[in-house]
């Protein structure tokens, strides 16, 4: 064990997608705390992510780039940079709205209560930079006053976007009936001739009323399409997307799914996320060898308090040196289980 641990700690993203130990950060794709992302790219990279994923925003992702930089600065491997689009509507790329006008003066503000984002305050409306469109504030409200709006990337600006943002990697939120529309997407991400090391393809069965023999039609599908431009594949399973619940029973659902879907799905890796958290390894078998996972919300949440703190003191995360290790050791509790899992060897 003591040399497989040694081993993982310089891990290429390759090399950790071949072993079972890859990890992935996932920033949020309507998250556009440009501050916070910068500190999670910084916390995250230290602890030893192999992948971040942030907007499709020049702005998010120069934030990102940022806090790249200084890793790389303090000689520190520099995760991949990926992007996340759509090739269509899709919860992922959401942010709530309301008018805090029509709030009662009385109203006890639960929206604010449930939001992990801190992105409601007792006064005012949503902080549109802090939303990632959880959703969880949509129910929350007693009048039913909040909505939600869409933010994804058309299809016409795709093209010249990437060219522009120029990321390591790309992830397309995919859903049913949407393969001519994933076709367009993946055509222009070709058309722009930027060299991406992995397209990853993010889907699952919540929401769609799918069963996982439809799942796997649909995701065969998407490779024919990958195969035909040229892309190599990365599947991320949604087990339960923007749920905001970060409980056992969400880290239980993304394992069940994986596990059906193994034998199912198209060749390439294939990644735990949705409702993952510190309990998912925990409900993996010794043979369960996913190719890794990826931390959204709990990796979030976890950080928030010292975001939040930071910002009082009016400093970032990595220039406040008590914070810094704090946070850096709270992140490698979520990350180095599975940096340092036995090896596994898949079809990368």
């Amino acid at each position: 064990m003591a040399a497989d641990a040694r081993s993982a700690a310089k891990l290429s993203p390759e090399t950790a997608l071949a072993q079972g130990r890859w990890v992935k950060l996932i920033c949020g794709a309507s998250n556009q705390d440009l501050p916070a992302i910068t500190d999670l790219c910084t916390v995250f990279g230290a602890a030893g992510v192999h992948c971040i994923d942030v907007a499709a925003d020049p702005a998010v992702v120069q934030a990102a780039r940022v806090g790249l930089d200084w890793l790389s600065a303090k000689g520190l491997e520099s995760p991949w940079l990926m992007v996340s689009l759509s090739d269509g509507r899709d919860v992922h790329f959401r942010k709530a709205w309301f008018d805090p006008a029509q709030c009662p003066s009385d109203c006890p503000r639960p929206c604010q209560t449930v939001c992990p984002a801190d992105a409601i305050s007792m006064q005012g409306a949503v902080n549109a930079q802090r939303c990632y469109g959880c959703g969880r504030c949509l129910p929350a409200c007693p009048r039913g006053l909040i909505e939600e709006h869409d933010h994804h990337v058309s299809l016409a600006d795709v093209s010249r976007l990437l060219a522009e943002l120029s990321p390591d990697a790309v992830e397309i939120h995919t859903a049913p009936g949407r393969e001519e529309a994933f076709d367009g997407v993946v055509g222009a991400l070709a058309s722009a001739d930027v060299p991406l090391r992995r397209l990853a393809v993010s889907c699952g069965l919540e929401g769609h009323g799918w069963t996982t023999r439809q799942l796997s039609r649909e995701l065969w599908q998407r490779y024919r399409s990958l195969r035909r431009f040229g892309f190599r594949p990365l599947w991320q399973l949604d087990g339960r997307p923007m749920s905001g619940d970060v409980g056992a029973g969400t880290a239980r659902s993304a394992v069940q799914l994986w596990r059906v879907m193994r034998s199912l799905a198209p060749p390439g890796p294939l990644q735990l996320a949705g409702g993952t958290n510190a309990s998912t390894l925990g409900y993996l078998a010794p043979t369960d060898r996913p190719a890794g996972i990826a931390f959204g919300g709990v990796a979030r949440r976890l950080m928030m308090p010292l975001l939040q703190e930071a910002q009082l003191r009016g400093v970032s995360l990595r220039a406040w040196p008590e914070g810094w290790d704090e946070a850096v050791q709270q992140a490698r509790t979520l990350i180095q289980p599975w940096r340092n899992r036995p090896l596994s060897s898949f079809n990368c």
